[in-house]
């Protein structure tokens, strides 16, 4: 009676063990997925302003940094061998680079870098599906690596057949469409500079409405068009040139107000040809009266010339005009501004009443 119970048992356990081996190994619970943070536009007003790595910053007092709600390092230049790479930052354009992204992170200001070239190595780039997607590798990595907000591209121009092609250039279309969804996947936003679109040209109706929803915001750049005006032939970024400028975006082109953002300049022009520039700070340097006029005839080096400019009045009318249309101003060059109370940059966040 024992060895019949033990032998049940020894072949109940046999069995038990053997039915254990063959259950399938529980599937193991899948790992959810990592959630995307949706990338939310920043839609607030913008006060924006290049700096060029041919300038040293250090001239530039703190207070200046809160006048400004973002900074970009001008340049990062795109490859000449157009296969999608970018040049390196110099060993002077690092240094200040890195400088002024210290200023800006200290002062809450947005900070990036804008990326120019030939215009014929940016269509080249544009225009293939390989170097375009190697170009936007790698202007995110960079823009990862270096922990910037965000980038600013700077083709001048993407261009239509002819000067009566009202077509878009699909390659910048697609160019800035890959490139948005990288960086916005990276909560990092994306600008572009662009023509004033005041002359008939062949870039003037290059960018297509479409492109709107994937650039954050457009650096209007509203300057260089000494003539534009015949009453203010020198004046090469006069009044009526901004106006026209935003008609033409906001009107003819449909571009949304929280996507425009009014660029101004920092520095004057003399009629010769090609024209010479000369910093607004250079300008007030040899008499300060010249803060609230346009035109002013100063002596450089020993040598008097005529210069137009934007002064203190203009600016303040700018930006009010911008408050009034548009969801931003944009200042070529911080270094050619003054640092006392004759800052252009000064002039626009009193006339819109900014706190800085």
């Amino acid at each position: 009676m024992k060895k019949h119970l033990l032998y049940s048992l020894v072949i109940f356990f046999f069995l038990a063990s053997c039915s254990k081996k063959d259950d399938p190994t529980p599937e193991p619970e899948p790992t959810p997925p990592t959630p995307v943070t949706p990338y939310v536009p920043d839609n607030s007003f913008k006060v924006i302003a290049y700096m060029p790595g041919y300038r040293d910053p250090s001239g530039i007092p703190d207070a200046k940094y809160k006048m400004i709600t973002h900074l970009f390092f001008a340049f990062l230049n795109i490859s000449p061998t157009a296969d999608g790479s970018v040049l390196a930052l110099t060993a002077t354009e690092l240094g200040r680079f890195n400088y002024l992204k210290a200023k800006a992170k200290a002062n809450n200001v947005k900070f990036g870098i804008s990326v120019m070239g030939a215009e014929s190595i940016f269509a080249s780039v544009a225009a293939n599906s390989t170097t375009r997607a190697n170009f936007v590798a790698n202007l995110v990595s960079f823009a990862k690596t270096h922990g910037l907000d965000g980038m600013d591209m700077d083709w001048e121009y993407p261009r239509t057949t002819s000067t009566t092609d009202v077509n878009p250039n699909n390659n910048y279309t697609l160019l800035m469409k890959e490139l948005s969804a990288e960086l916005h996947k990276n909560q990092k936003f994306l600008s572009a500079a662009i023509t004033p679109g005041v002359y008939s040209s062949s870039n003037r109706h290059a960018i297509a409405p479409e492109v709107y929803q994937y650039v954050d915001f457009f650096n209007i750049m509203q300057y260089d068009g000494s003539g534009y005006d015949v009453t203010e032939p020198l004046n090469h970024a006069s009044l009526k040139m901004t106006e026209a400028s935003l008609t033409f975006w906001l009107n003819t082109k449909a571009m949304p107000k929280e996507k425009a953002v009014l660029g101004m300049p920092i520095y004057g022009k003399d009629g010769s040809t090609p024209a010479k520039n000369i910093a607004y700070s250079s300008i007030i340097a040899a008499d300060k009266a010249n803060a609230n006029l346009n035109v002013a005839t100063i002596i450089v080096d020993g040598v008097s010339n005529t210069y137009g400019y934007n002064g203190i009045p203009t600016i303040k009318q700018k930006a009010q005009m911008a408050k009034e249309r548009t969801n931003g101003i944009m200042f070529w060059e911080f270094g050619q501004d003054t640092n006392d109370e004759t800052s252009l940059v000064k002039a626009a966040n009193d006339q819109l009443g900014r706190t800085y």
